[in-house]
């Protein structure tokens, strides 16, 4: 009995003492949960929009990308002070828009529990850089 008690002693809080008893499940208290939030007509919660810091961040890379990368090769972003991140995915080959030359791309955002899909559009300057034109939420339907 003593060395039971030691185990438990030495677990802390990682030992629930009451763990040993069967308990029904309606007894049982739920302190996390696996699924998405819902709204109160349990659709999927909406995802709280991309911070312009995080929105940064993914333009940077996402130059960078298309500059180098070619058409479906993702590669991943990340704020190391938000934690948010995702990847960067050119859709297409590259086209003329006027004078630039331009690409389009997809941008996954993942911050937490919250996550998003971006459409983006980039233009190569007169310098040679690419530019992010544009990037917003993703029209699905």
């Amino acid at each position: 009995m003593t060395a039971l008690l030691g185990a438990f002693t030495a677990a802390g809080c990682s030992y629930q003492l009451d763990s040993l008893s069967s308990k029904a499940d309606s007894d049982v208290e739920q302190t996390g949960s696996t699924t998405r939030p819902t709204d109160k007509a349990g659709h999927a919660a909406t995802a709280a929009p991309p911070s312009e810091v995080d929105l940064a961040y993914a333009r940077a890379v996402a130059a960078d990308v298309l500059a180098h990368a070619a058409k479906d090769s993702s590669i991943p972003w990340e704020n190391p002070h938000t934690g948010a991140g995702g990847n960067i995915t050119p859709l297409a080959a590259s086209y003329s828009e006027g004078a630039f030359t331009c690409r389009d791309f997809l941008a996954s955002y993942v911050r937490g529990e919250s996550e998003a899909w971006l459409q983006g559009a980039a233009c190569r300057t007169r310098e040679g850089k690419w530019e992010v034109k544009s990037l917003k939420p993703l029209k699905q339907g």
